[in-house]
């Protein structure tokens, strides 16, 4: 992942979900993508 996906998504974790940003900084780069998945990526199925 690049440093601005990277820090895009790790603030919008932080401003938008209960972690803390000193938890999402020593989150790992899939750990990010996962919980950024998570918690903000719509699927098909949430649209029905």
């Amino acid at each position: 992942m690049s440093q601005t996906e990277r820090s895009f998504k790790m603030e919008h974790l932080w401003e938008k979900t209960k972690y803390n940003k000193a938890e999402v900084i020593h989150m790992s780069d899939e750990q990010i993508e996962y919980f950024h998945w998570l918690y903000f990526e719509e699927s098909v199925y949430d649209l029905m």
